[in-house]
């Protein structure tokens, strides 16, 4: 059964946990600037007792972030979660947290790239809807972050349905290192790959991290789902390849013949991938021929982004021309 957290409202609890990269990789008035951010929605910020600490790896030992996301989840005053940001390691706590726990305490629970481990995991373990999202280092952005921020509020302060729209710009630049200078380009619009209608369960977000869930206890079904996938890279001229064959390894996942429709979200620049190129691998993977394809949608690695919950309902609609997306939390 599927568990909806409470929607937010003035003056609510917003806790900062790192259960992957330490809050100390962030500058202090990157920091500054995203709580300003934050309680200007209304919210209040407090900040989990081990985020600052750091390893060798940016991160903390494993007791330390269950710890934090247990109190999170424990804390009566606590409506909503947001993860620091991504990593590498956020896997490493999955067979130590105590599912009973947040299914018990159900709150929202907000970040993307390596906390799609933990998000795929808790819903497939306590049935609560989680969120690919924003995470607070996100935040701190200065200029492009409107759509981010619309959008965060629509799912997380409203009841209704949400129409996903395009933006109008997106950037992939390292706005966090240097706030003035940004790069944006025009967005063309979706990929229209393979057009068609669709409506499923949303299950996924970063494809090479919810590959760590593979052959676990911790990976949702796909039986009846729209897959939401986006990709990252560590491997410069590698990442087209890796692309592929990441699909690839998803489509072995048991059920995948029951997938109603994939979205993918916006390819970085390193990518070097384009509609031709994303096409000719979609097409070849047959499991593909019969089910919605449609990319360069607005979530992933690069700027802005959606939010959408992972666990929620996605009707799809699509032609040759035209895609609508709406997303549905029941």
């Amino acid at each position: 059964m599927k568990i909806f957290a409470e929607k937010l409202a003035k003056g609510d609890e917003v806790r900062v946990i790192a259960p992957s990269r330490s809050l100390k990789i962030i500058s202090a008035d990157n920091i500054s600037y995203a709580v300003k951010v934050l309680e200007s929605l209304g919210l209040k910020v407090t900040f989990g007792k081990h985020v600052n600490e750091e390893d060798t790896f940016q991160s903390s030992s494993i007791s330390s972030r269950i710890e934090d996301l247990h109190d999170a989840f424990h804390d009566k005053n606590v409506k909503a979660i947001l993860a620091v940001i991504g990593g590498s390691n956020a896997n490493q706590l999955l067979k130590y947290i105590d599912y009973d726990l947040i299914k018990s305490n159900p709150k929202i629970f907000c970040g993307f790239s390596d906390i799609t481990a933990l998000q795929n995991a808790i819903y497939h373990k306590t049935g609560l809807v989680t969120y690919s999202g924003p995470q607070f280092s996100s935040f701190a952005m200065k200029k492009g972050f409107e759509y981010t921020r619309d959008f965060f509020k629509k799912i997380f302060f409203d009841s209704s349905p949400i129409h996903l729209t395009v933006s109008e710009t997106w950037s992939n630049d390292a706005w966090f290192s240097d706030q003035e200078n940004r790069i944006f380009h025009v967005n063309e619009g979706y990929w229209i790959i393979h057009p068609g209608d669709a409506t499923g369960t949303i299950v996924g977000g970063n494809l090479s991290t919810i590959q760590l869930l593979h052959g676990t206890a911790y990976m949702p079904s796909f039986k009846n789902t729209v897959l939401f996938l986006e990709a990252d890279s560590i491997t410069e001229g590698a990442c087209v390849f890796e692309f592929d064959r990441d699909l690839q390894s998803l489509i072995h996942q048991p059920y995948f013949d029951q997938v109603k429709a994939l979205i993918i979200g916006r390819f970085e620049q390193k990518f070097s991938m384009d509609l031709e190129k994303l096409t000719l691998i979609i097409n070849s993977k047959q499991e593909l021929n019969d089910i919605p394809v449609i990319a360069n949608a607005d979530f992933g690695h690069t700027t802005p982004i959606f939010t959408f919950p992972i666990g929620g309902l996605c009707v799809l609609k699509s032609n040759q021309t035209s895609v609508t997306i709406n997303l549905i939390e029941h």
